[in-house]
């Protein structure tokens, strides 16, 4: 049996669900922000390691801060769309998506 992967980036994701009836589309708009926004944490995390440290301005307190500020940069950037890797993933992604709704037009299932 496999336990369900946790990790804090995953959880401090702020992105909306989406709606019980919202179409495929939808869906995988809202999962490419969230996935932009979890890169974009990863990424500020990274730089933050690389980054000298102050040791007038350091300690858990700073670091905490600075980890909440890092995750409310990347959801916002990835609401706004500033980077552009949700409407890349979105983009890249839609094409199965359709070709998926069409398969089950066709078929019948879509229902």
């Amino acid at each position: 049996m496999t336990a369900p992967v946790a990790s804090p980036l995953l959880a401090s994701t702020t992105a909306p669900a989406a709606p019980a009836g919202a179409s495929d589309r939808e869906k995988l708009t809202g999962v490419a922000k969230q996935f932009e926004a979890i890169f974009l944490r990863q990424m500020l995390a990274s730089a933050r390691k690389s980054a000298f440290a102050d040791p007038l301005f350091s300690g858990q307190g700073m670091d905490t801060f600075r980890q909440m500020q890092d995750e409310r940069f990347a959801d916002i950037a990835a609401d706004t769309g500033a980077f552009g890797l949700a409407r890349m993933i979105e983009a890249h992604l839609a094409r199965f998506v359709a070709a998926e709704a069409g398969q089950q037009e066709a078929t019948g299932d879509g229902i």
